[in-house]
This record gives structure tokens, sequence and C-alpha cells, in this order.
């Protein structure tokens, strides 16, 4: 019992601190755009953080639904990212968490800021003052397409995870597998090789 409440506090210790760390760098990424951006761009941030968020919980549910089996027999004949597809399927319950209340709650929370943002870009561009009736319903109408993008985009990506997930992990597989290609080329072990090469 001890060993596992153990356990259970470093993970939340631990997941606490990534979602501080994406979090800062979420924010810090729609802050930086936004300064002296546009309405249109300041539009397409939140709608990015939107489909981040979505896209977050589609890969979440699809890793907790997946069959680590297939992965395995794709990696026996080959295939890029069907070993990386196959540790995403036997740590279901990180990865699920990972996306769905990291990256999808982080995304979620920063859209709602960055929209803020955008609702007073629009009040100024109407000539608007803060508290007004205008200002009151450009901010709930905003808020409500926000949220009906997000919740609407979530409902036909849940089934879409659901019985396409060996599809989605196999491709989140490809991407971790590019990505450690990529690292390993720019890595200075694998350039200090190189040059000694030569």
């Amino acid at each position: 019992m001890f060993k596992l409440m153990r356990k259970s506090l470093q993970w939340s210790l631990r997941i606490s601190l990534l979602t501080f760390g994406m979090a800062f760098v979420f924010a810090c990424i729609s802050t930086l755009f936004q300064e002296g951006a546009g309405l249109l761009l300041s539009l397409f941030i939140v709608f990015v953080f939107i489909l981040i968020g979505i896209t977050g919980d589609t890969i979440g549910l699809a890793a907790a639904t997946s069959n680590e089996k297939h992965f395995h027999a794709m990696a026996a004949k080959k295939i890029k990212g069907a070993k990386e597809a196959a540790f995403i399927a036997k740590k279901a319950p990180l990865f699920s968490s990972l996306f769905n209340d990291v990256v999808g709650d982080i995304a979620g929370i920063v859209s709602g800021a960055a929209s803020t943002a955008v609702v007073f870009q629009l009040a100024k561009l109407i000539r608007t003052s803060e508290g007004s009736i205008t200002f009151i319903f450009v901010s709930v109408i905003l808020t409500s397409i926000i949220a009906a993008l997000t919740v609407g985009g979530k409902a036909i990506c849940k089934t879409i995870a659901i019985y396409h997930s060996t599809t989605i992990i196999l491709f989140t597989g490809r991407i971790i597998y590019y990505t450690k290609a990529i690292v390993h080329i720019f890595s200075i072990h694998h350039l200090y090789r190189l040059r000694n090469k030569h």
C-alpha cells in the first residue's frame, strides 16, 4: 500500500512538473505570437491550440484502445515506427494521461486565455469598452464558438480514435522514430564520429 502511494506521488510530481513546463512553453509561444499580431493571426493561434487539444485527446484515447500485439507483428516486418508504437501501446496509461490530461488540458487552457486577447482586439476594432453590452456579447459568442469547436472536434475524433487506433498510434510511432533519427543525425556524438572518419 505504501509503495503504491509512493509511486503514485512520484508520478503525480513528475506529471505536475511536466505540465508546468509544457504550459510555460505553450503560454510563451501564444504570448509571443500575439504580441503585436493582427486579429486574424490571433484567431489562427486560438484555433491551432484547439487543434492541439483535439489531437492530444485523440492520441490519448487511441493509445488506451490500441493492441500492443499488432505493433510487435509490424516490428517483426521492419516497419518504421512500429517499435515506438508498441512502446506507446505497452505504456498506454502513461501516454493516455500525458496526451489527454497534459497536452489536451493545457491546450484548452491556453486557447481560452488566447481567446481573451482576441476579445480585446475585437473590442478595439469595433470601438467598444470593457464591461459594455457589446463587449460581453462578443466575449460570450467567442467563448461559445471555441467550446463548440473543442467539444465537437473531440467527439468526432473519439470515434476515429476507437476504430482507427492502430493507424493513429503507428503514425505517432513514426513521428517519434523520425524525430529520434533527426536528433541522432545532429547529435554532437554522431557529428564527432563523422569528423573522425574523415
